[in-house]
């Protein structure tokens, strides 16, 4: 899962984006309302967590914009006003959930998980995927190889978790980067092949295939 922080307190969206790339999404930053409006309009995130007070363009304003053009990414908003109009002004303008600060990173991971289950359920997508004796639970973020439970990192997690969603399609190396490393990675992309090695080794060599110059498939046939 991408996930977009647009927030002009740095230290507080620092401490954000590391707490949850250590949950295992991936996050970009951005601290100004209208980088955060083009960021949230031009890339596919998963969800946006969007702080009201910000320069170039409030919260509101960002909102309302997303939901005018179409974008209909789960949006938390962050604020550090408290009262009952802030909350309805939010929510008019599309947002899906508030929460004033300051808040609790346990609650805020929370609000963050219950949007991404509610959307996929709204979707009609189950979060648990089954391809043989695969089995994906997306939302305990638990996964079993027959009747064994497999420990995985949270990258490593994130890998499978892009390869599971599109199961018998190829999907690319940068694909999988885009949405499990930030926008800011600027490393070796072959690290997507040491996670994929590392999956294989720990699940069975041949249920991720590699497709020659297209990227990586993961077989569905039992």
């Amino acid at each position: 899962m991408r996930l977009l922080i647009v927030e002009d307190e740095k230290r507080l969206a620092l401490s954000l984006a590391r707490g949850l790339t250590a949950e295992g999404y991936a996050v970009d930053v951005v601290h100004d309302g209208r980088e955060g409006l083009h960021q949230a309009s031009e890339g596919t995130y998963d969800l946006v967590i969007l702080d009201i007070m910000l320069p170039g363009l409030n919260g509101y304003r960002v909102c309302a914009a997303l939901r005018g053009a179409g974008h209909d990414v789960p949006i938390l908003m962050l604020t550090a006003k408290d009262g009952e109009y802030d909350e309805a002004e939010g929510l008019d303008t599309g947002a899906d959930d508030y929460l004033t600060k300051p808040f609790s990173y346990v609650v805020l991971v929370a609000r963050v998980k219950a949007l991404l289950r509610r959307r996929g359920q709204g979707a009609g997508a189950s979060p648990v995927h089954v391809h043989g004796d695969l089995k994906v639970d997306t939302a305990a973020r638990r996964v079993f190889l027959g009747e064994d439970e497999i420990a995985l990192t949270a990258k490593e997690f994130s890998v499978l978790e892009q390869l599971v969603l599109r199961a018998g399609e190829v999907v690319s190396k940068s694909e999988i980067l885009e949405h499990v490393w930030d926008f800011a990675y600027d490393g070796d992309p072959n690290i997507v092949e040491v996670y994929v090695s590392t999956l294989r080794r720990k699940l069975r060599a041949g249920l991720i295939r590699t497709v020659r110059g297209a990227g990586y498939r993961l077989e569905t046939s039992p």
